[in-house]
């Protein structure tokens, strides 16, 4: 029921809200992903060592921000923002987060023309305020700023920028580091994943059709995403130019707990699963990452006995990538190349795609067996299977 309080009654027609087909929410891009994290300074040397990001902007006591203190990092176009709560009575929200959610995504931030008509046309197609649009200021210029609510506790924040020079954003100043280490090669972020209860996923899709201007993309069901034991099904939802593509998963039944109902349970709710993040050579990002403490999920050797017959000829060495456990698949635009983190905090519940496409716009989905199958592999080590 949570996740329907998020949603006001829109009940309008397609032809109703777009009778010149316009795009009403025009999207220029990820602006940032902002986490609600025990410990921010922790998070961002984490993701600085072990993910090759690099050190951006700071706020906190320093820099007039009281309730709070946020690092941010940065890999190319990708910006995370890692905020914990200080001791101050106008931050429950932030407490609250992290003792129902544990660390995890609290805000998809997305950049825009101008903040305010967003607002005012997603809160007017039914969407729930976040926050009215708001002003904020420093001697590098102005940014607008307003959000609304989504599924779980999950915001989207509008960010305008186009009056702004600064490094981030107002009350944060550049941060200062002698501790960068070398990236791990990620460009941008390709999708983001958000896992819904039973019977929600239609639900949002209508909401980021409706509300939003979003398309579908694509759908899976449980014949599409099933194993022996586990199901889900899925929706792929995109805005105008495709630069922002959500996946929307539920669980479907199964004979054990799925991976979504895993999540819901840990997370207590509707929340962010993963973060797909794009590179050019995933052999070097994985070869980066594991050697800095990343865990990959593990692919069963008999995956590659028959892949190079599904997939057909492709540019790398499959058996550089059996080694790696770096799997394929094969759409009519061309192939990818995709891998899996373990979750990447102590909940099994976030975790991060490498996805390399060599022409593919697809999502993988002949990889799901055996993707899953590996999912069930660790659920089973946990005792959530």
């Amino acid at each position: 029921m949570s996740d329907l309080k998020n949603i006001k009654n829109f009940n309008y027609s397609l032809e109703k809200i777009f009778p010149e087909a316009a795009d009403f929410l025009p999207i220029m891009g990820t602006d940032y992903v902002e986490y609600y994290v025990g410990n921010a300074k922790q998070a961002a040397y984490f993701y600085k060592t072990s993910l090759g990001f690099q050190s951006l902007a700071y706020a906190g006591l320093e820099t007039g921000m009281k309730d709070r203190t946020s690092y941010v990092v940065v890999q190319d176009k990708i910006r995370l923002v890692f905020t914990t709560p200080m001791p101050n009575d106008e931050n429950q929200e932030i407490f609250e987060h992290i003792t129902k959610h544990g660390d995890g995504v609290k805000v998809i931030a997305l950049w825009v023309e101008d903040a305010r008509k967003s607002w005012e046309e997603t809160t007017k197609r039914g969407a729930k305020s976040y926050f009215e649009p708001r002003v904020e200021k420093d001697a590098d210029g102005e940014v607008v700023k307003s959000g609304i609510h989504t599924y779980g506790d999950t915001v989207h924040i509008f960010v305008e920028r186009k009056n702004y020079n600064g490094t981030f954003l107002p009350k944060f100043e550049k941060w200062e580091s002698h501790y960068n280490p070398p990236n791990c090669g990620l460009k941008f972020i390709d999708h983001m994943v958000g896992n819904v209860g039973w019977g929600q996923m239609n639900i949002w899709g209508k909401f980021y059709r409706e509300v939003m201007g979003f398309a579908q993309l694509i759908s899976f069901d449980d014949k599409d995403i099933s194993t022996e034991y586990t199901a889900l099904m899925s929706k792929v939802m995109t805005n105008g130019n495709g630069r922002i593509k959500f996946p929307i998963n539920e669980p479907a039944k199964g004979k054990k707990k799925s991976q979504i109902e895993e999540y819901i349970d840990f997370y207590n709710g509707a929340g962010v699963q993963h973060i797909a993040v794009a590179t050019d050579d995933i052999v070097f990002t994985v070869s980066e990452m594991k050697k800095r403490g990343i865990e990959f999920l593990y692919v069963p050797g008999e995956y590659y006995d028959t892949v190079g017959d599904r997939v057909g000829e492709i540019a790398e060495d499959m058996e550089l990538l059996k080694s790696h456990g770096v799997m394929v698949d094969r759409d009519d635009e061309g192939y990818l190349l995709q891998i899996f983190t373990k979750p990447l905090t102590d909940r099994p519940t976030l975790f991060f795609e490498i996805i390399q496409r060599k022409g593919a716009q697809s999502f993988g989905k002949g990889n799901f067996k055996a993707l899953f199958e590996s999912i069930e592999a660790e659920q089973a080590r946990r005792g959530t299977l």
